[in-house]
């Protein structure tokens, strides 16, 4: 399965963005999908994912109750909204697809090229 994630771009404090992961090559319904960031000199850590029917959602505590994960099984694309949006978001966001929905990056098997989210002050 091919990954594209794309709608990254600047915004400022308290702003919103919604990412897009779209997959070709295999129905994307057959994953679960995570969303993981990287910082300069950061290692990659763990956004949010969600399962294959969209029932279950896990988020890191950072952005718990300020980002949305959710998937249309139609258009074969997975969403990450962010909302209320700091400084401390700036990163490259990666989807990628797993069996299960986990928050551990070694268990995702295909990822997408990343965007680049930049938050201002």
């Amino acid at each position: 399965v091919q990954l594209q994630a794309s709608g990254g771009g600047l915004v400022q404090a308290g702003g919103s963005l919604r990412l897009s992961c779209a997959a070709s090559g295999r129905t994307l319904s057959m994953y679960a999908v995570g969303w993981f960031r990287q910082a300069p000199g950061n290692g990659r850590e763990f956004v949010a994912t969600i399962s294959r029917a969209g029932f279950t959602t896990y988020y890191a505590d950072s952005v718990k109750g300020r980002f949305t994960i959710s998937r249309d099984i139609a258009k074969n694309t997975v969403y990450l909204e962010m909302n209320s949006l700091k400084p401390e978001d700036t990163a490259v966001y990666y989807c990628a697809v797993a069996s299960i929905p986990t928050i551990n990056r070694y268990d995702y098997n295909y990822w997408g090229q990343g965007t680049q989210v930049t938050v201002s002050s």
